[in-house]
């Protein structure tokens, strides 16, 4: 039987335990099929109350979906949409479960990891939590429900750390709203009973700080201006963020941008639908790819971004990613 995720039942709640540390957990297809099959038994199961989800001890929730077998099957075309359409229909079951979903976060959580936890209803963040959704920096764009959990945080902030990547520490993931409670160090958690006496700050946020500024330099109607407010707006802070988002795929820039603008007036599932023809139209892409060869097989770190430039990314590209893809589009049935 494989170990990469346990489950098991106490005191009326069912917990899956994520359990491939040497992997930062991250999901594999098999992985996320076994988690479905688990939600949907406890669902159904009248002595389960809650569920709640976990990673073994270490630095990760879980860093994502699993790279390399993306990059393994990446002239299968059919394997890889199977493995976007299991894990958004996983997301969607999380974000509407009938129970208290609750997500332990404790290390980092990015990506896939995000998917699983971060759309449940109760998101509860121990003192080594870190949040990022990356996904520009790989070619990709922010997935698994980020349409709808960072198009409904504060201000401009949801847009900002989806182009960014930056990471959150466990205040400032409050502060966004991407976390609900906070577990202080030695406090344990054995029934539910035990997550609505949480506590729902943690110390002092950074965002606050810098919330006028990612108001400001955010709100522009496309990269380049938002870049081009960077620019002028000559703190250190700006300094740093043009410079890590001029290194980002140009493409997944752009798209993301009009992903994240768009979603704030779709619902979760209408925003589930864009986010599975993106996907299908970067899996026939170079970017992610790329990048996933020049980070964890080649390890040059040296992706080629095709397109190169922001200005040869244009309106029409950026429209056919809007479009329907080969293949039908999610569906929930």
């Amino acid at each position: 039987m494989p170990t990469d995720i346990r489950f098991e039942t106490s005191a009326g709640m069912a917990w899956a335990i994520l359990d491939r540390p040497e992997s930062l957990n991250a999901l594999t297809l098999a992985m996320i099929d076994r988690l479905a099959s688990s939600l949907d038994d406890a669902r159904k199961d009248k002595d389960i109350s809650s569920v709640g989800i976990r990673a073994v001890p270490g630095s990760a929730f879980s860093a994502g979906g699993d790279v390399r077998a993306l990059f393994a099957a990446r002239n299968d075309r059919a394997a890889l949409h199977h493995f976007y359409y299991q894990e958004y229909r996983l997301n969607r079951a999380i974000r509407y479960y009938p129970k208290p979903y609750v997500a332990i976060i404790d290390g980092l959580v990015m990506g896939g990891g995000a998917g699983v936890s971060i759309n449940g209803s109760h998101r509860v963040v121990a003192s080594g939590a870190r949040f990022a959704m990356p996904e520009t920096g790989i070619g990709f764009f922010p997935d698994v429900g980020a349409s709808w959990f960072l198009s409904h945080c504060p201000g401009q902030i949801g847009l900002y750390l989806g182009l960014t990547g930056v990471r959150l520490g466990p205040a400032d993931m409050l502060y966004a709203g991407l976390a609900t409670h906070y577990l202080p160090p030695g406090s344990n958690i054995r029934t539910f009973d035990d997550v609505t006496s949480l506590p729902v700050t943690s110390g002092a946020a950074l965002l606050p700080e810098l919330r006028p500024a990612i108001d400001r330099c955010f709100a522009g109607d496309s990269i380049e201006a938002i870049l081009a407010a960077l620019d002028c707006e000559g703190s250190d802070w700006a300094t740093d963020t043009a410079i890590a988002l001029r290194q980002k795929s140009p493409t997944a820039l752009k798209v993301a941008h009009r992903q994240l603008r768009e979603a704030t007036t779709l619902d979760f599932d209408r925003a589930m639908v864009v986010e599975y023809r993106l996907a299908r139209h970067f899996m026939a892409g170079q970017d992610f790819f790329e990048v996933v060869r020049a980070a964890v097989i080649d390890k040059d770190r040296k992706p080629a971004w095709l397109p190169a430039t922001l200005a040869q990314v244009d309106g029409a590209l950026v429209d056919s990613y809007f479009l329907p893809a080969d293949g039908p589009d999610l569906d929930f049935d």
